[in-house]
C-alpha cells in the first residue's frame, strides 16, 4: 500500500486480536523510529516505555478507565518526558555532537551556552509543558509508522498520568507519563476496521494562499 492507503487503513482499534504479538522486528522498527523522531532542538527530551508484561498492563488498567486494548494489546507504549531536566543535560547533548560530528569548539559554544542558559532559567512547568507537546510529535510519527507497518493501534489520552506513574515507579527513572498506545493486531469482530472514516472534505481543512 502506498502512505495514502495505509492512513486510510489506519484507525483507533478499539478490539484486539489477543492471540497475535508483534515480531521482535516489528517492535525494533517502532523503537527506531520513536528514537528518529524531530524534537526540539533534537534534545530528545522523551522516552518510551515498552510493557509487555500483561500482569503489570491488568495493573494500570484501572487508571486507564479500564480501556481493554491497554491489556489485550501485543504490546503497551508509554510515551514519557523528563521530569528533572537543565543545562547539564544539555551539555551532554552538545558533548554527543562534539563526538560524533567533530564539530569544533568556537562552533559550537554560543548555541550550547544559550540553550544552558535557556533551560536553566525556565521553570519546571514550562518545561513540562514543553516536553509533552515533544511526546505528541512521536506519537504522530510512530501511528504513521504503524500504519506502514500494517500495525494497529489506538492513541490514547485517557488515562491518570500520576496513577500510571506510581504503578510503573516511573519516578524512579525521572519520567514523567503523556500518552499511551497500545500496538498490536485488530480483532475479527472489532466493529470499527470496517466503519467509513470521517474526515472533512479537503476544501474545508486546507487554505491555500
Amino acid at each position: 500500500m502506498n502512505i495514502i492507503e495505509s492512513l486510510k487503513w489506519r484507525y483507533a482499534t478499539k478490539k484486539f486480536d489477543t492471540t497475535k504479538k508483534l515480531s521482535k522486528e516489528q517492535l525494533q522498527t517502532l523503537k527506531e523510529a520513536f528514537n528518529l523522531t524531530a524534537t526540539s532542538y533534537g534534545l530528545q527530551t522523551l522516552s518510551l516505555v515498552i510493557v509487555e508484561d500483561k500482569k503489570l498492563r491488568e495493573k494500570l488498567l484501572p487508571n486507564a478507565f479500564n480501556q481493554s486494548q491497554v491489556v489485550d494489546a501485543s504490546h503497551l507504549l508509554i510515551l514519557c518526558y523528563p521530569d528533572n531536566y537543565d543545562g547539564k543535560d544539555v551539555a551532554n547533548y552538545f558533548d554527543r555532537v562534539v563526538s560524533e560530528r567533530q564539530t569544533p569548539e568556537d562552533v559550537i559554544k554560543p548555541f550550547r551556552d544559550f540553550l544552558i542558559k535557556d533551560f536553566d532559567e525556565k521553570s519546571t512547568e514550562n518545561k513540562h509543558i514543553s516536553f509533552a507537546k515533544q511526546t505528541y510529535i512521536a506519537l504522530g510519527n510512530l501511528l504513521t509508522v504503524c500504519a506502514l507497518e500494517k500495525i494497529d493501534s489506538c492513541p490514547m489520552e485517557g488515562f491518570i498520568p500520576a496513577k500510571v506513574d506510581e504503578t510503573l515507579n516511573l519516578a524512579d527513572k525521572n519520567l514523567k507519563s503523556a500518552l499511551l498506545l497500545p500496538v498490536g493486531f485488530r480483532a475479527d469482530d472489532d466493529f470499527m476496521a470496517k466503519e467509513k472514516k470521517i474526515r472533512k472534505p479537503l476544501s474545508e481543512i486546507i487554505i491555500e494562499l
